[in-house]
């Protein structure tokens, strides 16, 4: 009996659905990761019921289940497919822009697929009623909370949450994050010993270690050298958002709001607050394992170890990789990418806690190698920009 990594098998079997969920899709035919984390994982696979799917690496009956149980979805898929691209064919022509359309519209899609089977060229007022149930009238928008949080009550009072967390912050005991936890998790294993970590407190520890001199600059989350408190913020952007730890609230909010279900003052209020208290944790995240994950994250990039060997492998399996690591003068494309890891895995991890999505031990290490994956996919599109204009 073999070991098969998880994210083969559901390659494999989403290559069997063919052309019918391209925009589903990415450029080499396989899920996109928002569709393996919003459609096939927990609408399909549903690995919180079968934990046994879950797994980084499968065995061979398992790995049998779980390509039974997305190919035998295929037609709900192939549709899902369908009415993705006709919602955002219409979100075009009506003009909207708010959110991102895979965060919004991918299991509103799923659910037409399910209710209407195939997508149909006519059937607009189905488009348009679902989309206006995503664009609800009352759901808050990133312009409502900037609107919000600028106004001078609640900024005053906004500030005083974030005084009164901070002020209560505690350094947290626990005990220090090993190497054996996240090499366990590296190699399919180490579930048990994740939910120790958690136990133990050791995301929570190594957290706050971040408030000693330069460490959460060593980190890649903050440009200061002692992390101070946000700031309530007037202005938000994408294109130019500082680290992690660096954020106003309302730069740490606005590219999430849109997505998550709430309305009015009250709903605002609650978020705000709820970032504000935040903000003051350990890893300025709520919830233990996503702490521990953040740990195991620092300590897989520091290296040596199982963890380390897998994250550096994933690299060196890209052909820009290598060709820049065999040129004399290039820059290594790894250069800076500890640090941008973590980042992202950091804004992931906060975006699960406010959509509450808590990671487990099956996920811990799909999570980090996730992130991983990003930046190495964002270099490789970088790298490729950069050989075509040198051409």
């Amino acid at each position: 009996m073999t070991d098969t990594p998880r994210s083969r098998v559901i390659a494999d079997a989403w290559r069997e659905l063919g052309d019918g969920a391209r925009s589903l899709s990415n450029a080499a035919g396989l899920p996109l990761a928002r569709t393996i984390k919003l459609v096939l994982d927990p609408l399909v696979i549903r690995p919180a019921q079968r934990p046994r799917l879950g797994h980084a690496l499968l065995t061979d009956e398992q790995a049998a289940e779980l390509r039974l149980r997305i190919t035998a979805a295929a037609d709900d898929l192939v549709a899902t497919g369908g009415w993705f691209a006709l919602m955002k064919k219409r979100r075009r022509e009506r003009g909207i822009t708010a959110g991102s359309p895979q965060d919004l519209y991918f299991q509103k899609a799923f659910e037409l697929a399910r209710t209407e089977g195939l997508a149909r060229d006519d059937a607009q007022a189905v488009v348009d009623a679902a989309l206006d149930d995503v664009h609800d009238s009352d759901r808050v928008t990133a312009a409502d909370l900037r609107e919000y949080v600028t106004m001078p009550a609640v900024a005053d009072r906004v500030r005083q949450q974030i005084d009164d967390a901070w002020g209560r912050a505690m350094t947290e005991e626990g005990e220090a994050m090993t190497a054996a936890v996240v090499d366990a998790l590296a190699n399919g294993r180490g579930f048990d010993e994740f939910d120790d970590a958690v136990s133990a407190l050791r995301g929570s520890a190594s957290g706050a270690a971040l408030r000693s001199a330069g460490e959460a600059r060593a980190a890649g989350l903050s440009d200061l050298d002692v992390p101070v408190r946000p700031e309530v913020g007037a202005t938000a952007s994408k294109s130019a958002l500082p680290a992690p730890f660096d954020r106003s609230l309302l730069e740490r909010l606005f590219q999430q709001v849109s997505g998550l279900d709430i309305s009015g003052t009250t709903g605002l209020s609650e978020l705000v607050a709820s970032e504000a208290r935040r903000s003051a944790q350990p890893w300025q995240l709520a919830d233990e394992p996503g702490r521990v994950v953040m740990a195991c994250a620092l300590v897989a990039t520091a290296g040596p170890g199982a963890a380390a060997i897998r994250l550096d492998e994933r690299w060196r399996r890209e052909a820009f990789v290598r060709h820049a690591l065999r040129t004399p003068g290039a820059t290594d494309p790894r250069a800076g990418a500890r640090e941008a890891m973590i980042r992202r895995l950091w804004a992931r991890l906060q975006g699960r806690e406010l959509r509450q999505m808590p990671v487990d031990a099956a996920e811990a290490w799909d999570v980090i190698d996730g992130a991983t994956r990003s930046v190495i996919l964002d270099r490789r599109d970088a790298a490729k920009a950069q050989m075509g204009r040198a051409a």
